[in-house]
């Protein structure tokens, strides 16, 4: 079995983003911007935003954290999102979520335009995606294409299959591996016989939030097993939604958690923010 790394594929991706911001600004005479919003005092929240504006860093990409306080109203951040979309040096929004109580995110979250959704979860961009049209594609399915992509784990012409649905990772991980040619089936909580469909994968995904949901006599002989998962087990430890113990003796390829999926939906972000704008300014020429 192949450990897949995504915390050193990510570091090599971040490296690759210095370069080509450094030549963004060479180009353009400025540098490239992300805008990350933080309504609150949610203690996972901060720890996320912290690893994006340090990615930033690395990533030779300048940083723009807001944040607001939990009283913040409505209007407070439905106005700030719009005054970051209309700021020229701002190329990608993030708003983390999740919100306070009260605060109404997909309001808010329509205030981003398309051009500066560096998360890949408007309408509009999840209809590129559909469409196989040039849009922006949610970071974390995003980063699994690449550790596939980097690995040189084949998809034309496999059986996937996406265990779980969400608008976030599910769905348009389905569609991005349609769209590499793989055959693809999407499981949930009311899919019959799951446990025979995950045995017919080449390319398993779990992404359906229970801690350690995929034994070992749910993976086929020699697949490839990725762990979107980020989960708590029974002593409160950090896991994935993949039993990585049972199941690491059956697959060719398997990500961890920690370590896997997880960095490189950071490293994504920052492509993304990069992609968006050099997009802008071809635009603008």
């Amino acid at each position: 079995m192949t450990l897949i790394d995504g915390k050193a594929t990510a570091a090599s991706i971040r490296a690759e983003l210095k370069v080509r911001s450094e030549e963004f600004e060479k180009k353009y005479g400025r540098k490239i911007g992300l805008a990350v919003v933080l309504v609150g005092q949610d203690p996972a929240s901060q720890v996320y935003v912290r690893n994006k504006i340090k990615g930033c860093e690395e990533a030779g990409i300048r940083s723009f954290a807001h944040y607001l306080p939990e009283t913040s109203s409505q209007e407070e951040v439905e106005e700030l999102v719009s005054a970051l979309a209309e700021d020229e040096n701002v190329h990608g929004i993030l708003v983390q979520l999740p919100l306070p109580r009260g605060l109404n995110a997909d309001k808010i979250l329509a205030k981003i335009p398309a051009a500066k959704d560096v998360d890949g979860f408007c309408a509009e961009n999840i209809g590129k995606l559909a469409l196989r049209e040039r849009g922006t594609v949610a970071c974390t399915p995003l980063g699994v294409m690449e550790l596939l992509k980097r690995y040189h784990i084949p998809t034309a012409g496999k059986n996937a299959v996406v265990v779980g649905r969400s608008n976030i990772v599910g769905r348009p991980m389905a569609l991005l591996l349609i769209n590499a040619d793989a055959t693809v089936t999407v499981c949930h909580s009311r899919t019959e016989n799951l446990k025979e469909e995950c045995l017919r994968a080449d390319i398993l995904v779990a992404a359906i939030g229970k801690a350690k949901f995929i034994t070992a006599d749910m993976v086929k002989e020699g697949a490839v097993v990725i762990d979107v998962g980020m989960d708590r087990d029974e002593n409160g430890k950090l896991c994935g939604d993949v039993d990585f113990q049972s199941v690491k003796d059956k697959a060719s390829y398997l990500t961890p958690v920690p370590g896997g999926v997880g960095p490189m939906t950071i490293a994504m972000l920052l492509s993304n923010t990069c992609e968006a704008a050099e997009r802008s300014m071809e635009k603008s020429l």
